[in-house]
C-alpha cells in the first residue's frame, strides 16, 4: 500500500527547487447534477499529474476548468499570481497561445489544409520552428504532405499533439491523448511528452481512464464522491 504521507514528503523536498506553475483552490462545479467540491491542486514545473475517475466523474470537466475553458461555480485557478478565471478574453487568449497546450480527445485540425500547413499554424503563431526530429518521433514525418482526410484516426492524433508541442507550452492539459492510438504507438507518444516536461520547464496535467497510463505520472488524483483523492 503507498504511503501518501510519505510521499507528500518527498514531493515536498523535490518542489523546494520547483517553481509554482498552476494553483487550483476551492474548485466547485455542478450541472444539473453536482459534480465536484473544493477541489484543491498545485502543479510544479518538471511534474506529470494524472486525474482517473469513473465516467462522468468531472475528469474532463476539471481539466476544463484548470485550463481555462470552463468557468467553475466556485474557486479560483492561479498563473503567475493571476486568478486566469477573472482575466480579459484578450489575455485568456494570449495565455492559450503562449503558455498552454491543450490536447483534447478529439484533433480539431484544419481539414482544408495539408499536414505541414495545420503544423505551420503553430509556428506562426508561438514564433517557433517544426521540429522534424518530433515529427520523426511521433512517425508521421512522411506524411506531412497529406490532406487530413488522408490520415488514419492514429496520424491525426498524433499530428495533434505535434503541432501542440511546436509551440512549446509552459503547461499541458491532455483529455485522453492515446484514445485514438494502439497501445504501442501510444507509449511512444506518451514518452515523448514525459521527456519534454523532463527537460523543460513544464508540466502536464492528464486526465485518462487507463490505470497503467495514469501511474506514469509523479502524481495520480481520484475523482471519487465529489473529491480529488491522492492515489500515488
Amino acid at each position: 500500500m503507498i504511503n501518501i504521507a510519505e510521499t507528500d514528503n518527498q514531493s515536498t523536498l523535490i518542489q523546494k527547487n520547483r517553481s509554482l506553475l498552476l494553483q487550483a483552490t476551492g474548485i466547485t462545479h455542478n450541472f444539473d447534477y453536482p459534480l465536484f467540491e473544493n477541489i484543491d491542486l498545485k502543479l510544479h514545473e518538471n511534474e506529470t499529474i494524472a486525474i482517473i475517475g469513473s465516467s462522468g466523474c468531472g475528469k474532463s470537466t476539471l481539466l476544463n476548468i484548470l485550463s481555462s475553458l470552463l468557468i467553475p461555480n466556485d474557486g479560483k485557478v492561479f498563473f503567475e499570481n493571476q486568478n486566469i478565471l477573472e482575466l480579459s478574453q484578450k489575455k485568456l487568449l494570449e495565455l492559450r497561445r503562449n503558455i498552454f497546450g491543450i490536447i483534447f480527445q478529439s484533433h480539431y485540425l484544419f481539414r482544408g489544409f495539408n499536414a505541414t500547413e495545420n503544423l505551420q499554424i503553430a509556428e506562426f503563431l508561438s514564433g517557433h520552428t517544426i521540429d522534424m526530429e518530433l515529427m520523426k518521433l511521433f512517425k508521421i514525418d512522411h506524411i506531412l504532405h497529406q490532406g487530413i482526410g488522408e490520415l488514419s484516426g492514429g496520424q491525426q492524433q498524433r499530428l495533434s499533439i505535434a503541432r501542440i508541442l511546436t509551440k512549446k507550452p509552459q503547461i499541458i492539459f491532455a483529455d485522453e491523448p492515446t484514445g485514438n492510438l494502439d497501445k504501442t504507438t501510444a507509449k511512444e507518444v506518451m514518452d515523448v511528452l514525459f521527456e519534454y516536461i523532463a527537460n523543460t520547464k513544464a508540466g502536464m496535467i492528464l486526465v485518462t481512464h487507463e490505470d497503467d497510463l495514469a501511474f506514469l505520472c509523479d502524481k495520480v488524483y481520484k475523482i471519487n464522491n465529489m473529491k480529488l483523492e491522492r492515489v500515488k
